[in-house]
């Protein structure tokens, strides 16, 4: 099993293609993991015979000569993601049991290239988390650990059961979705590299919308290469989705360069931080020398108002929030509670009380206070405005650099339940994700370092609109630098 489980996505499509194995010898080696990782509570549904069975499908078609990007990879779905016929909950339990009679473009893309879906993976519910502990199906499990420590740690959110089934060699990839750092951020808690391509990128249809201005899918695997496969299977254009961009996907995998010669990062001060973890800031020190290493010109840049980012994503993304979870009534699926003798509103107060969890309840209030008549003016729609200028920051910065690094997270994962009692603390976590977000921007994470204790730390690269390339080739440059091969130790 550990043979297979050890692979990168890249390694098995070309032990595939070699008939080194096969895609059943494959797929099943991950389907005993999965099962044997179950204390990281890191799936909500596992699906071994879907997975078997595409496996089947694509050794028939590598040896016929028809098998896709990505024949017999054992991949793992955010459970944010419909699935035809599979549970999809987005960790809620007022979805529990609602099954999909339809597929996301993303995954039928994904299924299409020959993937082979090992089952649903846990998260925040409906994304609204950065540690992966409001899951109404209980909390996903780092498989790290602290030197010297026993203690559980947070595997970061909301894709937390994507970054540690893909840390813990679980699955090749997964998908994650980014609202404001929900891929990036649990990508460095892991020691994954994870990628949130440009807003509009890949396919918002068929995902489980939580703020619908920023919601992005995305990529989570163990190398920028994986990373630029999956990406590439992924993307393109979506009839189906509004805001889908009509531009052509380039070969990410096949393009990719680590070289940074005539490349210049910007460095932006606003971004260095009082009370920033001395690991983190030393990691981004030792980030700029990888990068001038590679041939880069190193720019300082400024973006004022990086300190209004954070306040503005927590009133866009949860009056967005308020708009869309007004469809979960118990009326046309999902759960219901009707009390006796109650009235349709009735009906609606007590299915949305029993159904959705203590944060989801606080984002929708937020919602819809900043929302309401009286407070529209002077919060959701001076938000709006602060978020223009923010994107304006990020052109502006575009003028004198191509590419921008950063810290991923102000600090390594901390434990369980260190910061559910402190809302603010928690969103804190957003701090160096949020501003792409609000701006559209592609931005990636790579493992770069390992902080005193030993836990995974992050270093981030945002882009230029569509420019998912120089964004992989800038990680590709930095992950070769640093040479991260650390592995959580097995505990489970």
């Amino acid at each position: 099993m550990t043979i297979f489980t050890d692979l990168t996505l890249l390694a098995m499509r070309d032990g595939l293609a070699a008939r080194d194995f096969t895609a059943r010898e494959l797929v099943g080696a991950h389907v005993t993991a999965v099962e044997a990782a179950r204390p990281l509570n890191a799936f909500i549904v596992e699906t071994p015979e879907i997975a078997l069975a595409a496996a089947d499908a694509a050794d028939a078609a590598l040896a016929n000569g028809s098998a896709g990007l990505l024949a017999g990879i054992p991949v793992g779905i955010k459970d944010l993601f419909c699935t035809k016929g599979v549970q999809t909950t987005a960790a809620s339990a007022i979805l529990k049991g609602f099954t999909p009679r339809y597929e996301s473009t993303v995954t039928a893309r994904l299924f299409d290239a020959g993937a082979a879906m090992l089952g649903k993976l846990n998260l925040d519910e409906f994304a609204m988390g950065s540690s992966n502990e409001t899951s109404a199906f209980g909390p996903v499990i780092s498989p790290w650990r602290a030197l010297g420590s026993q203690a559980p740690l947070v595997p970061g959110g909301s894709s937390g059961g994507s970054s540690a089934a893909v840390a813990a060699r679980l699955c090749a990839a997964a998908t994650g979705t980014d609202t404001g750092g929900s891929i990036r951020q649990p990508a460095a808690f892991t020691g994954i590299a994870g990628i949130k391509p440009t807003y509009g990128r890949c396919s918002r249809w068929g995902i489980i919308a939580f703020a619908s201005s920023l919601d992005q899918a995305g990529v989570m695997a163990r190398t920028v290469a994986d990373c630029a496969l999956m990406l590439e299977a992924m993307a393109g254009y979506d009839p189906k989705d509004s805001t889908s961009l009509n531009a052509p996907v380039p070969a990410y995998a096949k393009a990719l360069s680590g070289s940074l010669k005539g490349k210049r990062i910007g460095i932006p001060r606003e971004y260095r931080m009082d009370g920033m973890d001395s690991a983190v800031d030393a990691l981004w020190q030792q980030g700029i020398a990888w990068a001038r290493d590679a041939g880069a010109e190193i720019v300082d840049v400024s973006l004022p108002h990086t300190g209004e980012a954070l306040p503005t994503y927590y009133i866009v993304a949860p009056a967005e929030a308020s708009s869309n979870l007004a469809r979960y009534d118990g009326v046309r699926y999902g759960m219901r509670v009707a009390p006796d003798g109650g009235t349709l509103n009735d009906m609606y107060e007590a299915t949305r009380a029993a159904g959705f969890g203590h944060e989801v309840k606080r984002r929708i209030m937020i919602g819809t206070y900043v929302l309401s008549a009286g407070y529209y003016d002077a919060y959701y729609l001076k938000a709006q405005k602060v978020r223009a200028l923010i994107a304006q920051d990020f052109e502006h910065a575009w003028e004198s650099c191509d590419l921008l690094l950063t810290p991923t997270a102000p600090t390594a994962a901390f434990g369980l339940g260190a910061k559910m009692a402190d809302p603010i603390a928690m969103y804190l976590n957003d701090v160096f994700t949020v501003p792409a977000s609000l701006a559209g921007l592609p931005a990636m994470s790579i493992p770069a370092g390992l902080d005193p204790d030993g836990l995974p730390l992050g270093l981030q690269i945002i882009g230029r609109p569509l420019d998912e390339q120089g964004v992989l080739n800038a990680s590709y440059a930095l992950e070769q630098a640093a040479g991260f091969v650390a592995a959580p130790t097995r505990w489970w």
